[in-house]
Parts: structure tokens; C-alpha cells; sequence
């Protein structure tokens, strides 16, 4: 039977065009997001990360936004934390109210791209911690809250990964430490399936290397405030427990094994009720790596595969690790990667500059 209506629907080369043009505006946006990512020297970007939704990474923000800038995002964090935990409140971090704690903090934030409502964030810090004798870079995955409303949304690759992405990329693919301190199973499961060389992990293989161990000391030496925890808690060396955690601001965040949310695998459930007392209310202080492994299974397994930009930055990385990253890092004297060293420094020494 004909059709009446072919005046009135698109036709097949239309919507094809409209798809391709759909594909190019995305890959466009994606494309300048990670120039500016890049670029800048103090990150502030903004991406539309799922349809409906925007998400802003801001680093630094307490020297790198005006006092009203600042002020505003802070005030979006507080309206997801008070619909997270309405009955409570929390005194550490980002939510203690000094300039210092968010001088060194990266906001990573979801909103509602119509309302501009808040929905979920993770607030990052910067630690610096001493390794064979010299400070390196720890990024700590910090505190993450999700609005009950949207639980089961699949934020957690935005929160939980795509900042450390960033940061990654920005410093020339070159493998960055992360540390992550939790008592919940799920979070413990996504630490040791994104990250590379990640430990406490039930996983085989895993195991505890001496940089493990002096990074886990120097952050519980140093750096207790950025994940609540006071100086009255414990540490079980060999396991990368602490004990007694919740006791410098953050009791609000203690748990249940029952209430805890479950990892998909039930190894990583397991693992958190043999190696935790949640009646003391135990964390495991874990310790990893994201470098071009990590950046690869981030991209192929927890970013959604529909993504094209994502697919086609996952090719990207494939080919930076075979053909020309290593070009890069032996042209990069400035920086040290692996057993190379900066070539600026070498001469230093000889000459005493400094």
C-alpha cells in the first residue's frame, strides 16, 4: 500500500545527516574538552557527560575562583550532602571550612543540565608524600557523594575515574599514584578494576611492594585530615588496614557490612568482611597506579561503549603507548619517567643552581 504521508517524515538521507551531525557536535565538544584539559594551567572544564547531565571538574578552586565563585560551589556540595546524609554532618575536607583544604582539593560535580541542579560529586586532594627519598604526587579519590534520587544512574565512572583521567593525560601519560580509603565493597571492587598494581586487593598477584608501604606511611604520617581520620586511629602495616577509622570528622560515614553497598563480584565482598571490623569501623588504605593499562580498561569497561569520543580516545591511547610515547618521554628532558632523569637536574647539581 502507498504511503500519504512522505511529506511529512524525514527522509533517510535526512535522518542520516542528522545522525552524523549529532556524532560530529559530541566529538567536537569531546575534543575541546580535552584541549582545554591540555592546556590550562589550573583545570576548570565542563562536559556533558551523559544526556541530561553536565559535569564541571574544578582544581584548586580555593585559589583558583573568586570568593563568590567559591562560595556557590561549595554551597552545590552542601545540597548533595544534605540529601545524602540528611541527619548528619561532616567537619572534614572540603566541608571544614578551610581555605587550605580546598586549595589542594579537584571538585569533580554533576548537575541536572536543564535545572542546574547538583546530583552527585567527588571532592580529590593532592597529597604530597615522600618516596625513596623524594616528594611525589598522591592523588586521593576523596570523598564521593551521589543524591539517593539518582543512585543506580551509573555515575561512577564520571566520579570515580574521570578526573583521574585527566590529570593523567595532562601530565603526559606518564603513571600517577592514587590512594582510596574505604570500607565499602563496591568502591574497594572499582579501586582494584580500574587502577593498575592496586593494593590491599583480594585479586591474584596482588601484593605489597616497599613503595606501597612507604606511601601508606607517609599519608597516615601526614595526611589523616584529608580523609577524617584522627591520630588516635590505628594501622595495620601488612594489610593496609586502619583501624578504629572513623573518629576525626567523618563518623558520619560509618557503615554496616549490611548497609555497605556490594561489588558485583562477590571476591571483593568477601574480602571486606574478612579483613574489616565494621563494628570498630576498619577502612582499607589502598594504593595503586593509573597509567595507559588502567587508562585502557577505564576507557573499554567502565565508560559506556556508546560513547564514540570515548572509543576513539581509547584507539588514541593504544597508539601513543606503541608508536610515539616513548618518542615523547626520550625528547621530555625536563621531567624524570621511569630510570630517565631530567637533564636540567643532572646539570644542576654539577653547577649548584637551583
Amino acid at each position: 500500500m502507498a504511503s500519504t504521508d512522505n511529506g511529512t517524515r524525514p527522509a533517510r538521507g535526512d535522518r542520516g545527516l542528522a545522525k552524523t551531525r549529532a556524532a560530529f557536535d559530541a566529538l567536537r565538544s569531546h575534543a575541546g574538552f580535552w584541549l582545554k584539559a591540555l592546556s590550562q594551567s589550573t583545570i576548570d572544564l565542563s562536559l556533558r557527560t551523559e544526556a541530561g547531565q553536565r559535569t564541571r571538574i574544578v582544581e584548586s578552586p580555593g585559589l583558583s575562583l573568586p570568593q563568590a565563585e567559591l562560595d556557590a560551589l561549595v554551597a552545590q556540595l552542601r545540597i548533595v550532602a544534605a540529601k545524602t546524609l540528611p541527619q548528619e554532618s561532616l567537619t572534614y575536607g572540603i566541608f571544614s571550612g578551610e581555605p587550605e583544604r580546598l586549595s589542594h582539593a579537584i571538585v569533580t560535580l554533576i548537575s541536572e543540565e536543564e535545572s542546574g541542579r547538583p546530583i552527585a560529586f567527588n571532592a580529590l586532594s593532592v597529597m604530597d608524600v615522600p618516596l625513596d627519598g623524594e616528594p611525589v604526587e598522591v592523588t586521593h579519590l576523596g570523598l564521593v557523594m551521589v543524591d539517593p534520587d539518582v543512585r543506580g544512574q551509573g555515575l561512577s565512572w564520571v566520579l570515580y575515574g574521570l578526573t583521574a583521567l585527566v590529570l593523567f593525560a595532562r601530565d603526559g601519560l606518564r603513571p600517577k599514584w592514587i590512594s582510596n580509603v574505604t570500607q565499602v565493597p563496591s568502591v574497594v571492587g572499582m579501586v582494584c578494576d580500574t587502577f593498575s598494581d592496586v593494593y590491599p586487593s583480594p585479586l591474584p598477584g596482588a601484593r605489597q611492594s616497599f613503595a606501597h608501604l612507604q606511601l601508606a606511611r607517609g599519608i597516615m604520617a601526614r595526611h589523616r585530615s584529608v580523609f577524617g581520620v584522627g591520630a588516635e586511629a590505628g594501622f595495620d602495616e601488612a594489610r593496609s588496614v586502619i583501624t578504629n577509622a572513623y573518629t576525626g570528622g567523618s563518623d558520619a560515614l560509618k557503615k554496616t557490612f549490611e548497609v555497605a553497598p556490594k561489588h558485583r563480584s562477590e571476591i571483593y565482598n568477601d574480602f571486606c568482611a574478612r579483613e574489616l571490623d565494621y563494628v570498630r569501623g576498619d577502612d582499607v588504605l589502598q594504593l595503586g597506579r593509573i597509567d595507559l593499562a588502567g587508562a585502557r580498561r577505564y576507557l573499554l569497561s567502565e565508560v559506556p561503549h556508546g560513547s564514540l569520543p570515548a572509543l576513539l580516545a581509547a584507539s588514541a591511547l593504544l597508539a601513543l603507548q606503541r608508536l610515539v610515547l616513548p618518542v615523547v618521554y626520550w625528547l621530555d628532558d625536563s621531567r624524570a619517567f621511569g630510570t630517565l632523569r631530567p637533564r636540567r637536574r643532572a646539570i644542576d647539581r654539577v653547577t649548584g643552581d637551583r
